[in-house]
C-alpha cells in the first residue's frame, strides 16, 4: 500500500500552556518514535499548506471563525471554554491542520495513495457549527467528509470515531444526512455527556447514526464484540465509498483521562477491519486523522502499530 503521512512542526506552534493534556508533545513523542522505525521512509510525506477558508466554512458558522480569529490576535487565554486554551498562532495552526487533512484526501481520492494518516493537531471531532470545545477548533473530520463529497461527488462516506470522548460536533454536523454514516464507540457516561445510544440520527438522517457507548472498564473483548455485531454489519449495509477515521488514541489503559482499558494491540485489530472495510466498499481509500490520546508512550506505540498496519495491509 501506498501510504501518505502528515506530520509538520508547525503544529508545534499552537500552545495550550503548562499542564494542558493536549500538548506538542504528543505528536513530537509520535514523530520520533516513526522516525525510528526502519519503514519511515517507505512513507510518503504529505507537506500541509493552510486550508482555503471556504471549506472550513462548509461546517463552522463564518461568525465563529471571525471569533477565534479576533480571540486569537487579541491575547485572549481560551476559546468559549477554558479547555479550549489558545495563543496568537492557534487558528492559524487549526487551519493548517484543515489544508494538511483535506490535501491527503486530495491525494487518496486522485490515486496517488491508497490512504493515509495526519500526524496533526489541533484535533477536531468536538468543535461544533459556533463553538470550540474539547481541545478542539475546527472539525476536521467533518470539513473533510463535505470537501470529499463537493470537490470529487463521494456520495456515501463514513465517519468511524473511536476516540474514547464521544465525537459531538462531529454527529451534529451530519445527524440529518443520510449520505454521511457517522459512528462512534466511546466511553458513556464521559465527557461530553453526548453519545448515548439512542441518537441515531434526526429527520431523513435517522438511521445514519450509530452510537456504541461502553462502561468504563471496558476491555479489547468487549469492543471486538461490538465491533462483529454492530458496528461492522452497519458499515456493510451502508457500503461507503470512503472511509474517514478520527483516530483518537485515548482508550488505551494507560490513558489518563478516561476508564477504557484497550491494550496497544487492540488498535491494530480495529484498523485491519477497517482496512477490510475500505478494500470491500471504498476502492481501499482510507483517510485516517489524529484526534485524543494523552498518554505519551502509548500514543507513540499504537499510532506506529495503526500507521504500519495502512502501510502492509
Amino acid at each position: 500500500m501506498t501510504t501518505g503521512l502528515i506530520f509538520d512542526n508547525r503544529f508545534l506552534k499552537h500552545d495550550t500552556g503548562p499542564n494542558h493534556p493536549e500538548c506538542g508533545e504528543r505528536i513530537q513523542s509520535v514523530g520520533n518514535h516513526l522516525k525510528n522505525k526502519t519503514w519511515f521512509n517507505e512513507l510518503h510525506l504529505v507537506p500541509p499548506t493552510k486550508a482555503d477558508p471556504k471549506w472550513i466554512s462548509r461546517i463552522h458558522d463564518i461568525s465563529y471563525i471571525k471569533r477565534a480569529y479576533a480571540a486569537c490576535g487579541t491575547g485572549l487565554p481560551f476559546l468559549d471554554s477554558p479547555d479550549v486554551c489558545i495563543c496568537e498562532h492557534s487558528v492559524e495552526v487549526a487551519e493548517l491542520a484543515v489544508g494538511g487533512a483535506l490535501q491527503l484526501t486530495t491525494q487518496v481520492l486522485d490515486g496517488t495513495l491508497d490512504n493515509g494518516f495526519a500526524l496533526m493537531r489541533p484535533p477536531g471531532h468536538h468543535a461544533e457549527f459556533g463553538q470550540a470545545l474539547g481541545f478542539c477548533l475546527f472539525n476536521n473530520i467533518a470539513i473533510v467528509a463535505k470537501y470529499a463529497q463537493e470537490r470529487y461527488g463521494i456520495e456515501k462516506v463514513l465517519i468511524l470515531d473511536w476516540d474514547v470522548h464521544h465525537g459531538n460536533g462531529t454527529q451534529h454536523s451530519f445527524e440529518t444526512d443520510p449520505s454521511i454514516l457517522y459512528v462512534s464507540i466511546h466511553q458513556y457516561p464521559c465527557y461530553p455527556g453526548t453519545g448515548a445510544y439512542s441518537e441515531n440520527g434526526v429527520g431523513s438522517g435517522v438511521g445514519a447514526t450509530l452510537n456504541c457507548p461502553m462502561p468504563a472498564g471496558s476491555h479489547d473483548a468487549d469492543y471486538m464484540t461490538t465491533f462483529i455485531e454492530k458496528i461492522l454489519p452497519k458499515i456493510d449495509d451502508f457500503a461507503p465509498e470512503l472511509v474517514l477515521l478520527s483516530a483518537g488514541f485515548d482508550a488505551h489503559r494507560d490513558d489518563p483521562l478516561a476508564q477504557i482499558n484497550l491494550s496497544t494491540s487492540m488498535y491494530e485489530w480495529m484498523t485491519n477491519r477497517l482496512l477490510e472495510v475500505a478494500d470491500k466498499h471504498s476502492s481501499g481509500r482510507l483517510i485516517s486523522l489524529l484526534e485524543g490520546g494523552y498518554n505519551l508512550s502509548a500514543l507513540a506505540t499504537c499510532v506506529s502499530l495503526h500507521v504500519r498496519s495502512l502501510m502492509t495491509y
